[in-house]
């Protein structure tokens, strides 16, 4: 697809679209839109009219320098290819596929690992919350009873140290 520019504007015409002039001298101009075409008839200047890339330029409101420009001027030189660099270009696609098939079933470990995780992590709450049903009530009698002999203890040692010290 060949995108051509307007002689008037400078900009982009795409195919099928725009008016190409043929003087008798076999000059071609070719124009994006009417606007364009009328005004070339009218012999104004594309620098002196403010809506053109000319006088953009030359104004100095536009970049004169563009890596884009010169990246449509490459774009219409066609590219030979040999078979040399045929095999190339298969067999860095077919890298290219090794490694996105990698990539993908990386990021599906990933993925179900963290599946795992959430579900571990799910077990464990629902553990902590349904622990009496777990527990039988006689190993959590055993405790308490440990915990409240410790209890009473420190409280009497805490007692008798008070009356001696008041001594």
């Amino acid at each position: 697809m060949r995108i051509e520019t307007c002689y008037f504007c400078s900009s982009r015409i795409f195919p099928g679209h725009g008016i190409h002039f043929v003087r008798n001298d076999c000059k071609v101009f070719k124009f994006c839109r009417p606007k364009c075409h009328r005004a070339f008839k009218k012999k104004k200047n594309p620098r002196k009219v403010k809506w053109t890339k000319a006088f953009r330029k030359t104004a100095g409101k536009e970049l004169a320098v563009d890596p884009s420009f010169e990246f449509e001027k490459r774009r219409h030189v066609p590219v030979k290819y040999d078979r040399e660099m045929w095999a190339k270009s298969v067999d860095a696609m077919k890298r290219v596929e090794k490694i996105r098939q990698r990539r993908q079933a990386q990021y599906m470990m990933q993925r179900l690992r963290k599946g795992r995780e959430l579900e571990t992590q799910r077990d464990i709450k629902e553990v902590q919350r349904d622990l009496a049903l777990i527990r039988s009530p006689a190993a959590g009698l055993k405790e308490r009873r440990a915990m409240e002999e410790s209890i009473v203890e420190e409280i009497h040692e805490s007692d008798v140290e008070m009356k001696e010290q008041a001594e």
